[in-house]
């Protein structure tokens, strides 16, 4: 997951009896929706149950999952615009995600979540299938799991359109993905060019200000950087390349005094969002006023709280900027 949605997912035994007690009551007074369509006329239950569910290898472990799921939570906060694409609206989802501008107008009326980490109002929104993150605690997957379905996806294994044609098999969804990815392919394709033959060998850093020091980020760790990097296969400094893209781990941290090892010809910056940093003991800072791309105007400012993520819906919007701001500085 993004490094900065990192969390304590500690949770106290009494939430975890009530959801047992609650899911137990639940269950005693409202029929599911595979009960609901058997009470309906289908005399063969065992039939009914396989055709109407899947098999799913999620990372934790093979999960049973409606074949067309209806009502999705997503606590994992990356997914969300991919479940956008595919034409399903979740029930529920966290408070980052509602805060994701490229997400307006598209959320009216979910519920806001806040960090995920309350059962039980998960639990009213009688889910039947739960995104959640795969590098959250066992226990608190198991505790999503005592409620619905739970995938749980770790960030970055996939690249975009792997991981969105996932969300197609894993909601049936297959050819509302490859639409998605067919026209992504065409924006792309037709970008590309442009930007390589604006930029040539320059080289593009993504780099974020935070309370000790500066994070320079690859691909696939948002921030654009999967557009940069990923699809539009702009050079990344040396540096770059090698301890944020090479070795896999999507962003490398340096001190101020490495500042112009890792800085590009072109920026795409922000304050990092997740502490409380005072920009300007960077942005204000003579290594930073010196570098070349500050000096030639060309450093663009991020979105803080839309670049974070790199799910179909943010990288459309994330495109257009990205190329409004290479193609009119070039």
């Amino acid at each position: 997951m993004y490094i900065n949605h990192f969390r304590k997912w500690a949770f106290v035994a009494f939430t975890l009896l009530m959801i047992g007690v609650l899911s137990a009551c639940g269950n005693a007074s409202t029929p599911s929706a595979a009960n609901s369509g058997e009470s309906a006329g289908n005399t063969n239950s065992t039939e009914a149950s396989q055709s109407e569910t899947i098999k799913y290898q999620a990372s934790n472990g093979v999960v049973e999952i409606p074949r067309h799921p209806k009502r999705v939570v997503e606590v994992a906060d990356s997914y969300v615009g991919d479940l956008l694409v595919l034409g399903i609206k979740p029930v529920g989802v966290n408070q980052q995600a509602l805060e994701n501008p490229y997400f307006e107008g598209k959320l009216d009326g979910v519920a806001n979540l806040g960090d995920g980490q309350s059962f039980e109002q998960i639990l009213e929104l009688k889910p039947d299938l739960i995104i959640a993150p795969g590098w959250a605690d066992a226990s608190v997957l198991e505790s999503y799991s005592k409620i619905a379905p739970t995938v749980g996806i770790k960030f970055g294994e996939l690249p975009l359109r792997e991981q969105l044609r996932e969300f197609g098999k894993m909601t049936g969804k297959e050819a509302e993905a490859e639409a998605w990815i067919t026209a992504w392919d065409q924006k792309i394709a037709e970008a590309k060019p442009q930007v390589q033959a604006a930029i040539g060998d320059k080289t593009v850093s993504i780099l974020q200000p935070y309370a000790k020091g500066i994070y320079a980020f690859g691909h696939n760790y948002g921030r654009g950087g999967d557009i940069i990097y990923g699809e539009l296969e702009l050079k990344a400094p040396s540096i770059v390349q090698k301890e944020a893209i090479d070795s896999g781990q999507g962003w490398a941290n340096l001190s101020l005094e490495k500042l112009p090892e890792y800085a590009g010809d072109y920026i795409f910056t922000n304050p990092w969002s997740g502490d409380d940093t005072d920009p300007s003991a960077v942005y204000e800072s003579s290594l930073w006023k010196n570098l070349p791309a500050v000096k030639n105007n060309r450093v663009f400012r991020m979105n803080p709280k839309g670049d974070l993520f790199n799910d179909p819906v943010s990288l459309e919007a994330q495109l257009e900027i990205i190329l409004d701001d290479l193609l009119e500085r070039k």
